[in-house]
């Protein structure tokens, strides 16, 4: 069995010497919240997303939070979302008060079924939250039509998807909202930190005071608002790590082309025609016992991880008021749930690194 140094882990941030000079520069200079790094940040950010406003802000939760609580849904209200996502894209909902209707997904993408959307709206839906799971884009192509039939709002989860793409289209530049976490397992990080992009700049402006206690002005405050905002020190890591994402996709996407050609016994995920994957998660499909075969990756020191074992609408917040799971017919999410399987994607791995993972996965699936 590989000892620990040999360990490859399913994932690894990055924290190298630029980001760390960033940071000691941001904290000499006495300027550290919301101060000229979160502008430039928000501006250089902005050509991923076709130019739109962003609105920077301290988790990715706290985008999604602050895109719900600007469009001004609450109780009374439906938004539509995929139980197989993180927490999170739920949590938002309820945050403001509105209630998640959970749709199936798409077997694979992992990501809203449209069909499924469409079958799921009622006259109390005010939105959508298409989540951009793994790194690879939902079908916007065909939710958007859906939306603007019945006059919804789009509010895009793409926390996992910096830079991904439809048909040319970046997420984050299709609703009316698309929501950025800057986690340090992400493509790339602020060590902790959100953005919401929106072509709207009413909407902007709205969250901006929003993210701070409602005012533009010291003191001056025009609506009730939290207190949401990204220091200056994780703006600036993050403008250090917006330099090197281009780089580091385009490894994950060479790292994920290797897998996908060397894999045997797995499925591996297929890839929408005019989709940009950026392989936030490397994700397959296992048969038989899937904590079995993550034992096994690991015997053979090789890490993995199954995201997301429960479905959202399985978690105890989401069960009905005795405690039991909703009347919810998602077969696709239950299947993803049982079956997935990430494996190690990101951009510093080694080749032998990669012949290492190929070695292990063809190992232990060939044991099923």
């Amino acid at each position: 069995m590989p000892g620990p140094q040999d360990f490859i882990p399913s994932a690894r941030p990055v924290i190298g010497e630029a980001e760390i000079e960033a940071a000691v520069r941001v904290l000499r200079s006495g300027m550290v919240i919301q101060g000229p790094e979160v502008a430039g940040f928000e501006n250089e950010f902005g050509a991923l997303v076709e130019g739109r406003a962003c609105v920077a802000v301290n988790s990715g939760t706290s985008a999604l939070h602050i895109a719900m609580m600007a469009l001004g849904f609450g109780p009374g209200d439906e938004v539509i979302v995929p139980s197989f996502s993180f927490a999170a894209s739920a949590n938002a909902v309820r945050l403001v008060g509105a209630t998640p209707v959970f749709a199936d997904i798409e077997p694979g993408s992992f990501c809203l079924d449209p069909d499924a959307v469409a079958a799921a709206i009622t006259p109390r839906t005010v939105a959508i939250m298409p989540v951009h799971l793994y790194g690879h884009p939902a079908a916007m192509d065909r939710i958007m039509p859906i939306a603007a039939q019945h006059g919804l709002a789009i509010v895009e989860d793409a926390a996992q998807a910096h830079a991904a793409a439809l048909n040319g289209t970046p997420v984050g530049a299709f609703g009316a909202a698309g929501c950025f976490s800057f986690y340090p397992t992400k493509n790339m990080h602020t060590l902790e930190g959100g953005l919401v992009s929106t072509g709207d700049a009413e909407l902007a402006r709205t969250m901006r005071l929003l993210r701070n206690q409602g005012m533009e002005q010291r003191y001056q405050n025009e609506i009730v608002g939290a207190n949401m905002r990204l220091t200056d020190v994780a703006a600036a890591i993050g403008r250090v790590q917006l330099g090197q994402l281009a780089g580091w996709t385009a490894k994950r996407r060479a790292n994920a082309a290797y897998l996908d050609a060397n894999l045997t016994g797995v499925t591996v995920p297929p890839v929408t025609p005019g989709a940009t994957h950026v392989y936030h998660q490397y994700t397959i499909r296992v048969a038989g016992d899937r904590d079995a075969f993550i034992d096994g990756l690991k015997e053979l020191g090789v890490g993995s991880a199954a995201y997301y074992p429960t479905p959202i609408h399985k978690l105890r917040p989401f069960l009905t008021e005795d405690g039991k799971i909703g009347d919810w017919k998602l077969p696709e999410t239950d299947r993803a749930a049982d079956e997935v399987l990430s494996l190690p994607v990101y951009p510093s791995l080694t080749q032998d690194q990669l012949d290492r993972i190929v070695e292990a996965v063809n190992t232990v699936a060939g044991r099923a």
